[in-house]
């Protein structure tokens, strides 16, 4: 659950950065005018033609990454300053080549500082060098529904599909949607449109933005049968509420908060036995126990206490791309994966080829993160901050405690050390040109250590340096 507050907020917009033509442009002083006596000379006359800057072997690069007509409107913008005195004729190319962004793209890489393993807004799940080379390699053309030694067609994503099952033995069958909402819209469209579901008041949550799961479910043509009440919900009570109108019992989990006191639920094996399915959400996308999140359910286990069909996502603790897990018996998972919908929820070859790689590859950036040695993150906190003061930065060495986040593991505290920075700090690491996003805690920014990768600590102690104040260097 992403309770804590980055620095500044997490839709808080960053400032212009380098492919910004005003903060080039404004940055040049323009010369003073002067009456020019000789005409002939004129330093408009020596800006370069088009088709010579295009054969600058800067641009001539920058034409293969971003394609001409992005090159060309950053010469003419640079050629205009220059016609204006704002450059001087020689600068032009420099200016064009300063204009153009690292890529044809709009989404910025950052550094996720803030201690919130799965943040939300900054993509959750961070991909594997695994699951990146396969989606690399996946770019192009692929047998992803092609038979290569038959030459006919094949069923899509088929080794994605075996290695979810290889690494859930009790799911009889896998289907991949595009995300988590999107597994339970398809499991109550193909399972209970026009019938009821029977779920819990105690689990029908607000999954984030806005978005309610009653109000999704609704939308599929069900019908909800509530049962029990916000803190207490027993068996007794779904199996008051089955008729011949029941298409699923629905178990959520409540990953994104936490009910406690006089609380009961029933669990997916007291309810195996009613004669209908029994559905279970499980949310953050755990495939089997973790023993740093004993109380988190995984899918494994809660097939194997009679649970149907589970529902996960991907992007959350099992560290891949975002898509939606259906895990379960084989009947159930075919149906689902047959009805109209599937087609219109279905991914892409990218995202198969990277959940593959997660789940075939080394541990992902989220399994590292979430496992990570409290005292290792101490020893790099305290390296770099002796780094920083050295340069004359304030900085210090502080301990904290970082979070899952992304609707998993609500109240897991994970004992981590960060970098505490002055507040102003928050703000300028954003807007540098390798933004980094921290927290505020106190009145201090702290870049969280747990979810920074060691290996990109010397970036992140040159963003430190680069925001660092004037009158602090």
């Amino acid at each position: 659950m992403e309770q804590r507050t980055t620095a500044g907020g997490e839709d808080r917009r960053t400032a212009t950065g380098p492919g910004d033509p005003a903060q080039h442009l404004d940055a040049v002083q323009r010369p003073d005018p002067a009456p020019n006596p000789h005409p002939d000379t004129d330093a408009r006359r020596r800006i370069p033609r088009t088709d010579v800057l295009l054969r600058e072997p800067r641009l001539v690069a920058a034409v293969e990454r971003l394609g001409e007509r992005k090159v060309k409107d950053a010469v003419r913008q640079a050629q205009r300053a220059a016609r204006e005195g704002i450059v001087a004729p020689e600068r032009v190319a420099d200016t064009a080549a300063a204009l153009l962004p690292a890529g044809c793209g709009g989404l910025r890489p950052v550094v996720n500082a803030t201690g919130v393993l799965l943040h939300t807004n900054l993509g959750r799940a961070p991909l594997s060098a695994a699951a990146r080379h396969a989606v690399a390699a996946a770019a192009g053309p692929t047998d992803v529904e092609l038979d290569l030694a038959s030459g006919v067609r094949a069923r899509r994503g088929r080794s994605a599909l075996a290695a979810l099952r290889d690494r859930v033995p009790a799911a009889g069958a896998a289907h991949v949607v595009n995300n988590g909402a999107a597994a339970l819209v398809l499991a109550a469209t193909a399972l209970a449109a026009g019938r009821e579901i029977v779920i819990s008041r105690g689990e029908m949550v607000e999954i984030g933005d806005g978005f309610r799961l009653p109000d999704l479910l609704v939308s599929t043509g069900a019908r909800l049968r509530e049962v029990g009440t916000t803190n207490r919900t027993t068996a007794a009570d779904y199996a008051a509420a089955i008729g011949p109108d029941t298409g699923f019992v629905l178990k959520v989990h409540p990953s994104n908060f936490l009910i406690t006191g006089f609380t009961r639920a029933a669990e997916a094996a007291e309810l195996t036995g009613l004669g209908v399915p029994v559905v279970v959400d499980i949310g953050s996308g755990l495939l089997a126990p973790h023993p740093a999140l004993p109380a988190e359910p995984d899918a494994d286990t809660q097939l194997r206490a009679g649970a149907a069909l589970v529902t996960a996502s991907g992007d959350k603790l099992l560290g891949g791309p975002q898509c939606g897990l259906l895990l379960g018996r084989e009947d159930l998972v075919t149906t689902l994966a047959r009805h109209p919908l599937a087609r219109a929820l279905r991914v892409d070859k990218l995202t198969l080829a990277a959940l593959e790689a997660t789940l075939t590859g080394p541990p992902s950036p989220t399994e590292t993160a979430l496992t990570a040695d409290p005292a290792g993150l101490t020893e790099r906190a305290e390296r770099l901050a002796a780094a920083l003061r050295s340069d004359g930065t304030d900085v210090r060495a502080v301990a904290c405690s970082a979070t899952v986040g992304g609707g998993g593991a609500p109240g897991v505290a994970l004992p981590s050390a960060a970098l505490s920075l002055p507040e102003p700090y928050a703000a300028a690491l954003r807007a540098g040109p390798a933004p980094v996003v921290g927290r505020l805690e106190a009145g201090r920014c702290l870049l969280d250590l747990r979810t920074v990768p060691p290996e990109e600590d010397e970036r992140l102690a040159e963003a430190v340096r680069a925001a660092r104040p004037a009158t602090g260097r």
